[in-house]
Order: C-alpha cells, then structure tokens, then sequence
C-alpha cells in the first residue's frame, strides 16, 4: 500500500502542466432549489450532453477535434467519455499505441515524462481542446466492467483501496479543468463491496481536486444512482439510465426522483439513442429516429430533468470499419455525426434558456378526456407538461400532432402570450395574445404522429421572448 501510494504521488508530480480552467465554463454547483446546475456566476447550466463513451480510448487527436468541433457548433455543453474505455480498454491500445494502465494496476497510471508519448497525454489533449471551445467533459474514470463483471470485455482491477489511490491521482490531474466526475460506467451495485469501490473512489477524487468538480454516477439500464447513494454526502446529482426503449412508461422515473427528498437534482444520462435497435430487438422494433430521441428527451426535461443527454449508437462507440461493431451500428461515426437528431437537441437547450430556469412538472395542465388512452396520448405518444416555479409560463410537450385542452388557471396573469415552438428547426410561431379562462383547447401547426410540437404559455406581463430566443 505505501508503495502504491508513494507511486501515486510522484505520478502526479510527472504529469503535464495543466492549464488553468477557462472562465468560460467556470466551476459548477447545485442550485439553491436543489434542481439544477448553476455556473460559479450563479447563472444557470442547461447540460446538454453527448455519449462518447469511447473518445479517448478511440480517437487520434485529429478525427477529436472533428468530433469536438461539430458538438460545440451544435451547442452541446458536456461530452461524456470513459478513461478505462468498455471495448477492451485495458489491453487494446489507443489510436496512439498506449495502454493506460501498468500491469492492470489503477494504482499505477502508465505515465512517462513528456507531452506525447502516454495514454494519458492524449486525454489531456482532448480535455483541452474541449475546454477551448466552451466544453466540459463528464469524465467516467472507469466503465463498470473494471470492478463489476456483469459484462464486457476485461478483467475485475479494482478494489476500495486501489480505487481510491486512481482516483486520488486522477482528481490532482485534472483539478483546474471543467470536468463532471461520472462514477459507475452502466453497473449495477450489488453487494457491498461494490458499493465500497464506488464509495472509495469518490472519496479519492475529493482528495485529489479539493471538491471542485460535482460527481454523479451513471447506473445500468432501467436505474439511477438514488437507488444506492441518494443520501450519500459525494453524490451532488442524482444520473437515470432511463434506456433504449420508445415508450412514456420508462421515462416516468425521472419524475420520482425529480420528487427525493433531500432533493437533488436528476438527470437522464442515457436515454434512447438515434440510430439504435429499439429496446435492442432491431428484428422486432427496428432502428429508433430523430424522433424518438425528442419524444425521451423531452419527457425527461418535463418530468423535471436538469437538462438531457443525447447518444448516437455508433457515435458512443466510435465505430469505423476497421472495428468489430456492436449491435449494428449503421454507418461510421464520421457520418452519425451528422444525424439529425444531434442538431435538434440544441433548440431544447434554447428553450429553456428563454425562460427562467427554475420549472417544476406538471401533468395536470393537460386536461383529462375520455377515453384515457387517448387524452390525448400513451405509450409514445403521452403529452408532457412544465411551468415555472412561480407560474409565469408553461409548456406542454406534444409529441404527435392532435387538439387538446390545456388548463390556463396553472398560469400567472389576467392575459397569456401563446406559441408553437417547433422542436425540430428552433422556429417559434406567435399565436397572439389570449384571455386567461379556465381551460382553452389548441391544435397544432401540423398534425401527424411523428410531427411534435411544444405549445408555450406565457404571462404576458413578463413580455418574455420568443422561445429560443439567443
């Protein structure tokens, strides 16, 4: 053990010279009301994150920046990568010829003097260039098969003590940079040894950064952190992996944890990918689209999630075809780049930054009808709905295009401000001024299952812009 810890340290005194963090991002907390991020300025954060599960481990510093260039045009805020990547990222080197690790040990990062020449030189490069252009990465230390063999390819390296060494190490290297420390890597905690190496792990990153950076955990499919650490001092938000299902049903839990109390904040760190095999059964359900993507990001975002990750299935995985694919990925990342569903997340982002951030959801501004399945949606077709904390807006999510009746006395004012905000281009259409009654119906620009549109209420005595306004 003093001999690991003794290595630990002068690993840190080698490591590159760090630059100091960028006033653009700034250090993130947690709101005062508990349910979102805010920057060091006290402003809000929208997280507006990417899967990039294997950037680091797959990557050479050019097709980075091409990744990193696109997602910072498209008004992405954080890029989730894995340092000890899923696809064998223990043995197979990266696009360099480095492995991370000496001897499978994470009490002993393979690092050498120098600026090019190690696995994590090139991390640092990619850090870097996120941070220059306005990114933060939510860094996941590890992904989950490297302490629970529930999957995957490579052996168990982790115990409490050696995790809290790694991430002792790896907190001191990155403690200037905008980071969201992401524990868990898709694993369930299922016994207490498990839980002991989470628990350790954390500890070794507030060790290692002073507390600066917030941590969450990303959990297996169907799950979220709460399940295990809510209570748990290190644990500042609460991550869902709601899953790569197409229905309502699922996405309902970000809600229930939306409502934990001590309250925290709740975010989707997986939903639904574009371009993936739904519910994994592509023979029975087929490829999700843009579509689908919208519907789950916005279910969450209404049910009271802090902001939405987005995933592309061979984007996370940085498919190419000189790499063994899994579940079918349907075309290079350097095409699924381009997928319309990544350019769209942004105009959710703009939404809710036109709009004072603090929201609640509320499902009862949709008026109940008869027959309940049709009131006027299930399944992949529930509507959802939001408002402000002080009632001064409201929004009603409408993923396929039928009238429907919203309750207006949800609303602050004698006189709203009605419009369609289409979340497919960021275009808001005004629909005028209305008297306040008890309930009004509307029906969309454009009606079809597929067309989704999002129907904003405003008190018109706060003369709020146009949603999306910039």
């Amino acid at each position: 053990m003093t001999a690991a810890f003794a290595f630990a340290s002068r690993a840190m005194a080698n490591s590159p010279v760090i630059l100091t963090s960028s006033p653009r991002q700034g250090a993130l907390r947690v709101s005062d009301n508990h349910h979102y991020l805010v920057k060091s300025d006290g402003q809000p954060f929208f997280y507006l994150g990417d899967t990039a599960w294997e950037l680091f481990h797959r990557l050479n510093r050019e097709e980075a920046d091409v990744y990193l260039q696109d997602r910072a045009e498209k008004g992405f805020t954080v890029i989730q990568a894995v340092a000890l990547a899923e696809l064998d990222g223990l043995d197979d080197p990266n696009a360099y010829g480095f492995r991370p690790l000496i001897d499978h040990d994470p009490a002993r990062p393979d690092v050498k003097d120098g600026p090019d020449n190690d696995y994590w030189d090139q991390v640092d490069y990619i850090v870097n260039k996120a941070e220059s252009l306005g990114l933060c990465i939510g860094f996941l230390p590890t992904w989950g098969d490297k302490w629970n063999k529930a999957w995957g390819v490579g052996p168990e390296i982790f115990t409490p003590e050696n995790a809290r060494i790694y991430g002792a190490w790896l907190g001191k290297r990155y403690e200037k940079k905008p980071i969201i420390w992401i524990l868990g890597g898709d694993r369930p905690i299922e016994n207490e040894r498990h839980r002991a190496i989470i628990q350790a792990m954390a500890e070794g990153l507030r060790a290692g950064d002073g507390g600066t950076h917030l941590i969450t955990l990303h959990p297996s499919g169907s799950h979220g952190s709460a399940e295990w650490f809510h209570d748990a001092p290190w644990l500042d938000f609460n991550m869902r992996q709601n899953g790569h299902g197409a229905e309502a049903k699922g996405y309902a839990q970000t809600f229930a944890d939306f409502l934990r109390q001590p309250a925290k904040p709740v975010l989707d760190g997986e939903p639904i990918y574009e371009d993936h095999p739904v519910s994994f059964k592509a023979a029975e359900f087929g490829y999700s689209i843009a579509a689908d993507v919208r519907r789950a990001v916005y279910w969450d975002l209404f049910n009271g999630a802090l902001g939405l990750t987005y995933g592309n299935h061979a984007v996370w995985q940085m498919w190419q075809r000189n790499k063994t694919p899994i579940n079918g990925p349907l075309m290079p990342w350097t095409e699924a780049i381009h997928e319309p569903g990544s350019g769209q997340m942004q105009f959710a982002r703009w939404l809710f930054q036109s709009r004072p951030f603090a929201r609640v959801p509320d499902q009862e501004l949709v008026v109940p009808r008869e027959p309940n399945a049709a009131w006027p949606g299930a399944g992949r077709y529930r509507f959802a709905g939001t408002r402000a904390e002080d009632g001064s807006y409201a929004m009603i999510y409408v993923p396929a295009g039928r009238k429907f009746s919203v309750r207006l006395d949800k609303i602050s004012g004698t006189t709203l401000r009605a419009w369609w905000y289409n979340p497919r281009d960021g275009h808001a259409e005004s629909l005028g001024e209305i008297n306040k009654s008890a309930e009004k119906e509307f029906t969309p620009p454009s009606l079809g299952e597929a067309l989704d549109w999002i129907l904003v209420l405003d008190d018109a005595a706060k003369n709020y812009p146009a949603p999306g306004s910039r």
